[in-house]
């Protein structure tokens, strides 16, 4: 469906009075047109989530001014931590894959079918097992083998590429390599990954045989940002699936690909319309 273009305004800053008044105040004042708001306030850590789409046209500036404005005229005073993005301007997503074939082919589905309106400038393996399919889609496919030895060039390597590419974000469809701390310290918040399990149950390898062996009823996938602790970043989206004892290993795996793909996509989607704020290993989701 079609939307004249926004900005969205996402944020978080110490609860406090008068934020709501603050914000929206600076936007009414420039004659700006809220479309959409959403307001979490954490009676725990205190700290208080927003985010706003407002109208692009509605505003006598551009995104340039808005930020200058806004950072002297409201979020200083806050201690505000803030960004805004443009909808007329498509995320770059760079896709990371080994040899699991059905993340990479719904997520290429989704932008093919532009339920995904987003650009992939390419697709990164440490196998060639995709090479043809990804290259049919018109979308360049950069082999980056990851050997034992020599694991720190290969991700100084990806690190280039995504730099080069001007990735904003990186997503692991199935990669199954450990990344380095160094590139995970470079792109915090900006590497998705799906990890067969529901978190913080069953991290590392082969969580399916973990969880068959554990006799679980429900098996589940998690959708996360990567950070150096395997597996134990922020969470943005999961869901689960029930099972029985007569499930194999061999089921469960079978099972889980189609709630992988799905809470990938979905956890992809909260972060591509900057509707995931992170606050220590926590994450609010405005669904």
């Amino acid at each position: 469906m079609y939307r004249d273009r926004f900005y969205t305004l996402s944020a978080s800053c110490p609860d406090q009075v008068g934020i709501i008044a603050r914000v929206a105040g600076f936007i009414a004042g420039h004659g700006g047109w809220i479309l959409e708001s959403s307001y979490h306030a954490d009676a725990v850590t205190g700290r208080y989530f927003m985010r706003l789409e407002i109208k692009a046209d509605s505003l006598p500036f551009m995104l340039a001014e808005f930020r200058e404005r806004f950072h002297a005229e409201v979020a200083e005073a806050l201690g505000m931590t803030w960004r805004i993005t443009d909808s007329a301007v498509k995320k770059r997503v760079v896709i990371m894959v080994s040899k699991q074939e059905h993340c990479l082919y719904d997520l290429l589905a989704r932008w093919q079918s532009k339920d995904l309106d987003i650009e992939i400038p390419c697709v990164i393996s440490n196998h060639e097992t995709f090479k043809g399919f990804v290259e049919w889609h018109g979308i360049p496919f950069l082999h980056v083998p990851v050997v034992a030895d020599h694991k720190e060039a290969a991700f100084a390597e990806i690190k280039r590429i995504v730099e080069d590419v001007r990735g904003d974000c990186v997503v692991l469809a199935r990669y199954m390599q450990i990344l380095s701390p160094e590139l995970c310290a470079a792109m915090p918040g900006r590497i998705l990954n799906i990890h067969h399990s529901f978190l913080p149950s069953f991290v590392g390898a082969k969580p399916y045989h973990q969880a068959y062996e554990r006799g679980v009823k429900l098996i589940g996938a998690t959708c996360h940002y990567v950070t150096a602790a395997l597996d134990q970043g922020p969470i943005i989206d999961q869901d689960v699936i029930r099972i029985d004892h007569s499930d194999s290993p061999d089921d469960m795996v079978r099972y889980g690909k189609d709630i992988e793909k799905t809470v990938l996509a979905r956890g992809l989607r909260y972060h591509l319309e900057d509707r995931v704020l992170v606050h220590g290993n926590k994450t609010v989701v405005f669904r």
